[in-house]
């Protein structure tokens, strides 16, 4: 979940690191470094506490070469400290690691016995001291690589600069994500894509097991038995405009707004909207399917289970959700006629790879619904459906997730249609609904304003609740995540129903409710929650439409009131709300946005 960029042939390659870096600083802040090889042979490193901008102040500007690596951090083993910030050096050999070496302390041990000290807590320094070992032992810069990576329990993505091959770059992954990339004259390494955007022309996707060099005259992929492996190299897509915040103060305010534009991409993919029907995906039949199994973590998770409701009361299959974490050790019981969706964002989250591999082995098919169509997941998955989102910086997800769920509602009605519970009359309607979302997304980010002004009295809270009612609860769950995760204030997400099992002893005066309640066939039920809210205190905030408002007139609440929709083009609308509502509250506090603390954009360690 830390960000490796590394490249070698460019003239400033110290420039390059540091524009890297900023684009992948969404991945990990607690501290960033560079090393570059510098003309006299010496490698030079400059680390700092903090982010990007921190490290770039502070860097000695004679630091400067043609070769060279660095490393966003966020801490895993170790505090952020500078002496366990990223490039770390063991002699001859200089490293950066994304990951987790499971086994780090045994091998620790076996560097101090034969006299090694180290300068910080890192599993990351234990690596760079083996390879020094191995270098000396074997007097080779891809030997030693050989002869290390092999010896290493865990997930990791490794970038390696060894002095004595001044001209090449060595990388290794194993369950962390890590690609190499090259145009004429210089080549490339990274943990993501978006770093070598601009830079390189075309980029090679490592797999599970790849070892690489890269040279400024190519790449060479091979696996720990020295075998050279054949991959694919890509075109190099999209520019450096992709990072770039625009007028917006955040990038997850940028994001919010560009989910209409991305939200009616996603749909083109996967509804003909000339002809108002679900498009047939090749190898996409669930008609015999025995259950949906639909994992992920997070908010990928709570996509998930928003289209629980959508898929058991179109298709009527069985639907389970799961978090990753968890499916993984309650020993499920699986079954070859499952079929298994796995969520993710970035397709490497760690826990979540780890379920598809467990479902794999049981014979269940697989399906990766993922934004990175070169990920792991994509890669390993039978099917893949992509949501098409764009590069999305900010930690917290916004469009990944508007996204996701455009793809689950159109499987919804595609597997609707499969087994027989969907007529064509019927299928135009429902299509026609969300051919309407981009158009409804756009219409309510006109409540913004009135959000704005709320959040100045939100963000005075210390408990802020959400409730909701049927696709509206698994909203409710991640209003109050969003919540949570940018603005600090503890929130919660409740159903509506159970507001009187417990969650009502927390109603007092001072704490403020969001009941997410369009006018749908459960209304009456909610609005009945937000009497019993008020009745005790508390102050209440209604996600609404015209209809609801109209109902809620005489009720002493604040109305936010979202234009009027439908079926499940409603969840929608009403994301976009809570969306905002987070948005506006850290911005009041005054909190990162887009870099909250604690948190990382892609997990990929357990």
């Amino acid at each position: 979940m830390c960000g490796i960029v590394g490249a070698v042939g460019l003239d400033t390659v110290e420039n390059f690191l540091i524009d890297g870096l900023r684009r992948l600083e969404y991945r990990g802040y607690d501290s960033a470094g560079i090393a570059v090889l510098q003309p006299d042979g010496a490698v030079r490193r400059a680390r700092s506490v903090g982010k990007v901008a921190m490290l770039d102040a502070s860097r000695d500007r004679a630091i400067t070469g043609h070769t060279g690596i660095a490393h966003t951090r966020w801490a895993t083993h170790g505090g952020a400290t500078e002496n366990n910030a990223h490039p770390h050096r063991a002699g001859r050999v200089t490293l950066v690691h994304n990951g987790i070496i499971e086994n780090f302390q045994e091998l620790r041990r076996s560097l101090q016995a034969d006299g090694y000290s180290f300068q910080s807590e890192t599993d990351t320094e234990v690596v760079a001291g083996l390879l020094d070992r191995a270098l000396a032992r074997t007097g080779s810069a891809k030997a030693a690589m050989l002869d290390v990576v092999p010896q290493l329990q865990g997930a990791y993505a490794l970038a390696v600069l060894f002095d004595t091959e001044p001209g090449m770059l060595f990388g290794a992954r194993h369950g962390a994500p890590l690609l190499a990339g090259m145009k004429a004259g210089a080549g490339f390494i990274a943990s993501d894509a978006l770093a070598l955007t601009g830079y390189a022309s075309h980029v090679c996707y490592l797999e599970n097991g790849d070892l690489v060099a890269v040279t400024k005259d190519g790449i060479e992929v091979f696996g720990v038995d020295g075998v050279k492996h054949q991959r694919e190299l890509h075109k190099s897509s999209g520019s450096a405009i992709l990072a770039d915040k625009g007028n917006y103060k955040y990038f997850m305010l940028k994001e919010i707004h560009e989910q209409a534009e991305v939200v009616g991409r996603t749909l083109t993919a996967h509804v003909d909207a000339l002809g108002s029907t679900v498009k047939q995906h090749e190898g996409l039949d669930l008609s015999r399917a025995n259950r949906i199994l639909i994992i992920g973590c997070g908010t990928a998770a709570l996509a998930g289970r928003v289209a629980e409701y959508w898929l058991e009361g179109l298709a009527g299959i069985p639907v389970d959700v799961d978090i990753a974490s968890e499916f993984r050790y309650r020993d499920p019981v699986l079954s070859p006629d499952d079929v298994a969706i796995f969520i993710s964002q970035s397709g490497e989250t760690a826990d979540t790879l780890e379920a598809m591999r467990l479902c794999k082995e049981a014979g269940a098919k697989t399906i990766a619904l993922v934004n990175t169509l070169h990920s792991t997941m994509a890669r390993d998955a039978d099917l893949v459906l992509p949501t098409l989102a764009g590069p999305e910086i900010g930690v917290a997800s916004t469009k990944a997730f508007t996204c996701q769920l455009i793809v689950l509602a159109s499987l919804a009605l595609l597997v609707a249609k499969q087994r027989g519970r969907l007529t064509g009359e019927q299928e135009v309607e429902q299509v026609t609904d969300l051919l309407e979302v981009p158009g409804l997304i756009s219409e309510a980010l006109d409540i913004e304003s009135q959000i704005a002004e709320m959040a100045v009295e939100l963000a005075t809270k210390q408990t802020v609740l959400y409730l909701g009612r049927h696709q509206f609860f698994p909203l409710a769950l991640e209003g109050a995540l969003k919540l949570k995760e940018i603005s600090y204030i503890h929130a919660e997400g409740y159903a509506a129903g159970e507001l009187k099992h417990g969650p009502i002893a927390l109603i007092e005066p001072g704490v403020s409710v969001i009941a997410i309640a369009p006018h749908d066939a459960l209304f009456a039920k909610t609005q009945s929650s937000i009497e019993q809210v008020l009745a005790r205190g508390g102050s209440v905030i209604a996600i609404t439409d015209e209809a609801g408002a109209k109902a809620l007139a005489s009720t002493p609440v604040d109305i936010v009131k979202l234009p009027s929709s439908s079926g499940m083009a409603t969840a929608f609308a009403c994301t976009i709300a809570i969306q905002l509502i987070a948005y506006y509250v850290a911005v009041e506090k005054g909190t990162d946005v887009d870099q909250p603390r604690n948190l990382a954009k892609s997990v990929t360690v357990e």
